[in-house]
């Protein structure tokens, strides 16, 4: 039994949606989370910014909390970083991908809708995923901006968020897409108005529950696994005092 804490970063609150998963199947696990809100968002960043960041947060978290393994619970930041802390650091990494490959095996129409940040889009590592399993899918691809900015916001449910949502996602339905890949952990806070705008015959895909099984397979893997009745989350930001982001951050956890 390992005692020290998973960490878990994102550019802002988006990683959330990563945290309760893990929280739902690692239910005696302590978590550090760390929001980087100082330099959100992470999609329009230059690739070196995001790794150099990337690189700074994980220090902290390895040094300063003990963190066993390190969650980048931002697709952004994965598709620059990750390999660079994986070569940087003696501990897991485990990462996020937009969940192309599940969208493509199990469209029915052969068209799939992947709403991501730029920074994700125009990653290698988006489009090596692209390439490998989705090359005989047609894939529509649509930058979602704004989003990010009205989750930190707390401003997600309202009607700028269905404009935009609308905005995005209807060109997706008009080719055919079968299935939406969230390409961003910010955009699962729009899930259920992103199922009420595309319907029930369309697949809404989010790869965090994926992310909270490699976690915990990882950790079984390395017999890193704890079970506290009582574990601590803890809540960092780059921007805002410890205690009002554990606030902010147990409110959009509630409205997950």
């Amino acid at each position: 039994m390992n005692n020290q804490p998973i960490g878990i970063f994102d550019s802002g609150l988006g990683g959330l949606t990563v945290l309760k998963e893990i929280q739902r199947l690692l239910p005696g696990e302590s978590i550090v989370y760390y929001a980087d809100q100082a330099f959100c968002p992470y999609g329009n960043k230059k690739p070196e910014e995001i790794k150099n960041r990337s690189r700074k947060i994980v220090e902290q978290l390895i040094n300063k909390h003990q963190c066993k393994l390190i969650v980048v619970a931002c697709n952004t930041a994965t598709a620059y970083s990750i390999q660079h802390l994986r070569a940087s650091f003696q501990l897991p990494f485990v990462g996020m991908e937009p969940a192309i490959k599940p969208a493509a095996l199990q469209t029915n129409s052969g068209i799939i809708g992947v709403l991501a940040t730029e920074g994700t889009l125009k990653s290698e590592k988006y489009n090596n995923t692209a390439s490998t399993f989705a090359s005989e899918r047609q894939v529509v691809i649509q930058e979602g901006r704004g989003l990010v900015e009205l989750v930190e916001n707390n401003c997600f449910q309202g009607k700028k968020a269905s404009e935009l949502l609308e905005k995005y996602l209807r060109p997706m339905l008009n080719q055919g897409a079968d299935h939406i890949v969230l390409g961003c952990t910010h955009y699962p806070f729009y899930k259920k108005q992103i199922e009420k705008i595309v319907g029930k015959n369309v697949l809404v895909i989010d790869p965090a529950p994926a992310v909270a099984r490699r976690t915990k397979q990882l950790l079984e893997e390395k017999k890193m696994l704890c079970a506290k009745k009582n574990p601590v989350i803890h809540f960092l930001s780059s921007e805002q005092p410890d205690a009002a982001i554990r606030q902010k951050a147990l409110e959009l956890l509630n409205a997950i």
